[in-house]
């Protein structure tokens, strides 16, 4: 059998992984923007940025070390006033949390439990709802749409008065559609006289339709709305775990009372220097664009369907099951993504770098070929 060194050096023969000169990186960006190194096995399975912690964010977490010895709190609270800024709100209304999941987790436990309704797509990401369900909370499941995308309307029947959340992951995770924008307003601007609406924005910064709304505004409005965000997709932060959610007053006091890891000194200093060093952020989103048009162009060729995506992933129909997929892939030196019930034909496929996504492109050649 071919081995993948082999393989590589092949495809390299090829031509199959020599990138174009103008998507090289230069020694300054491998510097300042710190690509992860190729690996003996490609991991693309968990959505992770394959670029970061950047250069400018590396010192300040090296700097912070000298604060390491000291409880979070006065740092935390800092972060939590330039975060209440950039969102226009009050920092009472910002809640910094252990990772965006800590954020679910809680919100979930502390409006559902003991039989309360959290009313979810079907495909999701799962962290709020499997977390609720282990203290008595029930979930209403709400299958996508024939396009992959949430059923607005078929969710907004299931709204009863017990359910207590309704969860948004918008943009989806693992289709990676998202909600029009009208509609995203209409729904939750209505919804929320009825229930608690949760958008988690994950993946808001890859959202590829101009001036796409937060649903931050409903909170500055008052309304029962909860928003989650996280330094660990565009920001390169996943190892760090932070993330933080947008709530308004009424709301955020009760979460506040259930929250377990918050976050520590190094991570702040993390996070708060990330969102200044826009440089790193604006190359992070181009890399993802020029991956992820790297894998469509590679699924037009070979004829497979995916959904248009708005994250660092795409979602694709691989005709085949996921598992039988995943072990050929990994025969190819590549990890790919869980199965997503009810579609185990698809696979979602996270964005690495293009050294990364090229070999990716080239081994699911090989596969189909």
């Amino acid at each position: 059998m071919q081995t993948r060194r082999n393989w590589i050096r092949s495809s390299i023969g090829l031509g199959g992984l020599l990138l174009a000169p103008e998507l090289a990186l230069s020694k300054e960006e491998i510097r300042k923007f710190n690509p992860r190194p190729l690996s003996k096995t490609i991991k693309l399975s968990s959505n992770e940025n394959p670029y970061g912690p950047s250069e400018k964010v590396q010192k300040a977490v090296i700097k912070a070390f000298e604060n390491a010895c000291r409880y979070p709190r006065t740092y935390s609270k800092a972060l939590a006033e330039k975060l209440a800024k950039i969102h226009g709100v009050s920092s009472e209304n910002i809640i910094i949390t252990g990772g965006s999941t800590e954020g679910l987790k809680v919100t979930g436990l502390t409006f559902a439990n003991g039989g309360g309704e959290i009313i979810a797509a079907k495909p999701t990401f799962l962290a709020m709802m499997n977390f609720a369900k282990r203290w008595g909370a029930k979930i209403s499941w709400v299958p996508v749409g024939k396009d992959k995308a949430y059923d607005l309307s078929a969710i907004n029947n299931r709204i009863n008065t017990n359910t207590k959340i309704v969860f948004l992951c918008n943009p989806n995770n693992p289709t990676g559609t998202v909600v029009g924008k009208e509609s995203l307003i209409d729904f939750c601007s209505s919804a929320s006289k009825k229930t608690i609406i949760f958008s988690d924005e994950a993946y808001y910064d890859f959202i590829q339709t101009p001036n796409y709304p937060s649903m931050d505004s409903l909170v500055r409005d008052g309304k029962n709305v909860i928003v989650s965000k996280t330094f660990s997709k565009v920001y390169g932060l996943a190892g760090f775990r932070i993330g933080y959610l947008i709530a308004p007053s009424h709301l955020s006091r009760l979460i506040r009372k259930n929250i377990v890891a918050m976050t520590n000194v190094l991570a702040i200093a993390a996070a708060d220097k990330a969102l200044d060093d826009k440089e790193f952020y604006n190359f992070s989103l181009n890399k993802i664009i020029q991956g992820r048009k790297i894998i469509t162009t590679t699924l037009d060729k070979i004829g497979l369907k995916y959904t248009p995506s708005n994250t660092n992933f795409v979602f694709f129909h691989s005709n085949r099951h996921i598992d039988d997929l995943g072990k050929q892939m990994l025969e190819q030196g590549v990890k790919i993504g869980r199965p997503f019930p009810p579609f185990y034909d698809w696979c979602r496929i996270s964005i690495g770098t293009l050294e990364e996504t090229k070999i990716f492109a080239n081994a699911l050649e090989n596969i189909y070929s």
